[in-house]
């Protein structure tokens, strides 16, 4: 019996040995955590995480009835909507442009790359107080200039509403370069005979072949990063929290869910049932808005 439990050559018990420590972390800090917030949901818990008071569905009745909640999902759909594409799109073209490159093409990656390691705070503070600083003296204001336009106050909530231009280039600054090499990975997997046959066959390089060979067999990998983009999307917090949690009527619409969620549990009224309770919800609708891309892309689907 022990012989069978440790296996051959005690490959069961090295195997529990070096994954043992990291299955137990990922109960104690995500399962966990995920299973309690959902057992807080259910209760009424101001300022305490072992409530006595259950209130059933009251909870989600208030999160859902509170119209900063629900205006900031559809605003972040939106914001999904757009962030997706436009990070794809520029990551595809950085991998396309790497990948094409006969020479360096390990320095360039990295370079693409290295904005990854940067942390959101700290390059939200860049942007905040030095790039869109809002000041004339400002590197995009001192850009601007040169064109003979005013200085902007990027970061006000005036209309238009230029601080969306602050969060979206950092967001694109900062994801472009580690979905370039997924990308990247991609297009070296693709057999270079099909592009061979398709020259045989008088395709001219370029839209061509990016359409009928290119694209195609990037679809696998296209699709996931599409998912893991959505996914990212609507947990948007560090950057708006840095860039707008300062700002004098900030609309309560542009807050991403889970900086609301932050506010309301972790803020003055530190309700943590309703805060789970958005939590829950939050999750359903990145789970629900996950599979419904993934059908659409057709994952999982048997090539013909």
């Amino acid at each position: 019996m022990l012989t069978r439990l440790l296996g051959p050559q005690h490959r069961h018990l090295w195997f529990w040995i070096f994954t043992g420590p990291f299955v137990v972390g990922l109960f104690v800090f995500s399962y966990l955590p995920i299973l309690w917030s959902l057992a807080l949901s259910f209760f009424d818990a101001r300022n305490t995480v072992t409530p006595t008071d259950f209130v059933g569905f009251a909870n989600y009745a208030t999160v859902l009835g509170d119209a900063a909640f629900t205006s900031s999902l559809g605003t972040f759909s939106v914001f999904a909507l757009f962030i997706v594409p436009a990070t794809y799109a520029l990551s595809l073209a950085l991998a396309l442009s790497v990948n094409r490159l006969r020479f360096a093409r390990a320095f360039f990656r990295s370079v693409f790359f290295l904005p990854t390691a940067c942390s959101y705070v700290a390059a939200s503070l860049i942007w905040k107080m030095s790039i869109f600083s809002g000041v004339r003296f400002g590197l995009a204001n001192t850009v601007l200039r040169w064109f003979g336009a005013d200085p902007v106050a990027w970061l006000s909530t005036a209309h238009p509403p230029w601080y969306w231009v602050v969060i979206v280039s950092v967001r694109l600054w900062l994801q472009a370069g580690f979905y370039m090499v997924l990308l990247l990975a991609g297009l070296q997997r693709i057999p270079g005979v099909l592009y061979e046959a398709a020259a045989v066959d008088g395709a001219r390089p370029g839209w061509q072949t990016f359409r009928y060979i290119t694209f195609p067999q990037l679809r696998a990998t296209s699709v996931a990063v599409l998912l893991l983009l959505v996914i990212n999307a609507f947990q948007s917090f560090d950057e708006f929290y840095n860039l707008l949690s300062s700002a004098r009527g900030y609309p309560p619409y542009a807050r991403p869910p889970l900086v609301y969620l932050y506010y309301v549990a972790l803020g003055q009224g530190q309700d943590l049932g309703v805060g789970s309770a958005g939590a829950i919800v939050l999750a359903l609708v990145i789970a629900v808005v996950t599979v419904a891309a993934a059908r659409w892309s057709g994952l999982g689907r048997k090539e013909t």
